[in-house]
């Protein structure tokens, strides 16, 4: 399991926007510059992180981006699956996948079912504000 160049560009993101809270708006080719971010790349997740909820937007002159809510509020798991989608390790744990139904007979869905909720588990433990400290 690889976590995408798209995604490792929204944490970054979302976490200069966080540690820049107090400016009201930054402008997308100041957050490309300072994370080493392609601008092409950014331009492309901004819009995936308004839609979650984790960053606004704002056009024009003096327009730029800031966090929508707190970042104590916002988790790695809620940029990752911003991007990227919820978490799925196989397609058997997706809904109506599972050639043989899934639990109980299946012991292989039940491990992969629970490494995928302690994963997800992991990710949301770590929210913005920590990252800040």
């Amino acid at each position: 399991m690889n976590i995408n160049q798209a995604t490792d560009y929204g944490f970054r993101a979302v976490l200069y926007l966080a540690r820049n809270s107090e400016k009201k708006l930054v402008e997308a080719q100041t957050i490309a510059r300072n994370e080493v971010v392609p601008m092409r790349f950014l331009l492309k997740i901004m819009p995936s992180l308004i839609k979650a909820g984790i960053v606004r937007s704002q056009r024009g002159v003096g327009g730029g981006y800031a966090l929508a809510r707190d970042p104590q509020d916002i988790t790695l798991l809620d940029v990752l699956e911003a991007i990227e989608g919820p978490i799925c390790l196989n397609r058997c744990l997706d809904d109506g996948y599972c050639s043989k139904q899934g639990p109980p007979d299946c012991r292989i869905h039940q491990s992969l079912n629970a490494i995928q909720n302690n994963l997800s588990r992991e990710f949301s433990r770590y929210n913005f504000a920590d990252l800040l400290d």
